[in-house]
């Protein structure tokens, strides 16, 4: 029986450490679905819509054998089960992520029980790195080569470039 398994996220931008989990989850699971959440948490104000989100996971992604990108907009579970996985594969890269991710794999749990959440950390060189730290940096004018794929790169020079450097459109800096 093949393994399935979803990794859920923005992935706003997607980051070396992401794509560090998908590569070494491709020895893990069978096939291994990035599951790309349409609608970030309230609290967070996306640098990409969903479709750029998607392309630019498709594109850094696409030699990874196994691995399927996806939007989801329903409860993860629902999703989940609709894969027919049996894994939900978090990251955890700090001390500090595992309550957040506890709650939430317990919560999963209550809700699919036949579906484990397997965590794995980062590599140490991308241990640091988080989304919300690279868009910051990317929006103030620093360098995000180190941080993030080329494609992505190129696509956060883009975003924060000109009059547009905030990131939401509406080019009014906040």
């Amino acid at each position: 029986m093949a393994i399935v398994a979803v990794y859920p996220g923005t992935f706003d931008p997607l980051t070396n450490g992401h794509a560090d989990l998908v590569q070494r989850s491709c020895r893990l699971f069978d096939r291994l679905i990035v599951a790309v959440a349409a609608y970030p948490s309230p609290s967070k104000r996306p640098a990409f819509t969903l479709d750029e989100r998607l392309a630019l996971a498709r594109e850094v992604l696409k030699d990874m054998p196994g691995v399927e990108v996806e939007a989801f907009d329903t409860l993860l579970v629902d999703f989940v089960r609709a894969r027919g996985a049996t894994v939900i594969l978090r990251g955890l890269r700090a001390v500090s992520d595992f309550e957040h991710e506890f709650q939430l794999a317990s919560m999963n749990r209550q809700l699919i029980e036949e579906v484990e959440t397997v965590f794995l950390t980062p590599a140490e060189q991308h241990a640091y790195i988080s989304s919300s730290l690279v868009r910051e940096v990317a929006a103030l004018g620093g360098d995000v080569t180190r941080f993030v794929p080329p494609v992505v790169a190129r696509a956060l020079a883009r975003r924060y470039s000109g009059p547009n450097r905030d990131g939401d459109g509406d080019g009014q800096g906040g």
